[in-house]
């Protein structure tokens, strides 16, 4: 692999354990499980889905709040605004939150607001931006390009570990094909070659991969089958309402069902999914209703 010193295994059983919290990491043998929407709508919505979720389990929630659209007219997230949204789910609900930083400005709020910055498919090759974040000292998900080769990938990551960060998470999440029945297709034979090739944990966003959410709940199962670490889902609490990626998304309960037929299948390839949250969702709902009332944060779609 060309000049991948740093992202490149030094023996076969050379790998990174990264941690997003104190409880929660990748790498190993507990399966990374995010869910959550394409975009913040608002402080209900997020709420609707980390307590759900919290109890399905997975072990971080993610939801955008800056988006990079193919339109410039489309939905381009709630910026501030839904950062803040985020920060108190995350305070509330204890569960590490996973959100998209677009540009070096953005970088500071971020990082202080979430626990794991993902850089988009469009931004993998965005060297100013992968530099800028090796200097962070927080976990970075790096989803690989549209028509990105494995070499490139890699080369990315390696990019944000030769300027100081070296927790890099990679998720594969479809590339580009001329089939148009699935919005992209899902690179298995990329997740085993990374596993192969590099020492860092490997995630799948087959949510992306497929555009289709009757298509995710397989993908996802043979993501894992295939040695990856963990998944990236889109859910939202009403699917068909969502501002952003209507059709790939799941439903919440959907999402639950799904988290649950993984057991057997990380048991088979020697993984395990967490059997329960790592918070008390009931007493934490409570305790978030009651911040909601003391200060309330307002929807604000189309707003930046």
């Amino acid at each position: 692999m060309l000049d991948a010193k740093l992202t490149s295994k030094s023996h076969s059983h050379h790998q990174t354990i990264i941690k997003l919290t104190a409880d929660i990491t990748v790498g190993g043998e507990d399966l990374l499980i995010i869910g959550g929407p394409c975009a913040v709508e608002s402080l209900e919505q997020m709420e609707a889905v980390a307590s759900q979720l919290a109890t399905a389990p997975i072990q971080a929630l993610r939801g955008g709040v800056y988006k990079p659209r193919t339109s410039p007219y489309a939905f381009q997230g709630l910026g501030l605004a839904g950062l803040e949204i985020l920060k108190a789910v995350r305070r509330r609900y204890g569960l590490p939150v996973v959100t998209e930083v677009m540009s070096i400005d953005q970088i500071e709020a971020i990082a202080e607001s979430v626990d794991l910055l993902q850089v988009g498919s469009r931004n993998m090759q965005n060297f100013d931006l992968l530099k800028a974040l090796g200097e962070v000292n927080k976990p970075v998900l790096l989803k690989r390009g549209l028509a990105a080769t494995i070499e490139e990938f890699v080369c990315a990551a390696e990019y944000i570990l030769s300027h100081g960060n070296s927790q890099v998470i990679l998720c594969e999440r479809g590339i580009r094909s001329f089939d148009p029945y699935t919005r992209n297709v899902l690179d298995l034979g990329a997740v085993v070659a990374l596993k192969q090739i590099t020492h860092l944990p490997v995630i799948v966003d087959p949510s992306h991969a497929a555009g289709k959410r009757e298509l995710v709940p397989d993908l996802a199962k043979a993501a894992i089958a295939c040695g990856a670490d963990g998944l990236i889902i889109e859910c939202h609490p009403e699917p068909e309402k969502s501002v952003s990626d209507a059709r790939q998304a799941l439903s919440l309960e959907e999402m639950v069902e799904l988290v649950q037929s993984l057991r057997p299948i990380a048991a088979a390839v020697g993984r395990r999914v967490l059997n329960k949250s790592k918070v008390n969702a009931s007493t934490l709902r409570q305790s978030f209703r009651a911040l909601q009332a003391q200060r309330p944060v307002k929807s604000q779609k189309g707003k930046t």
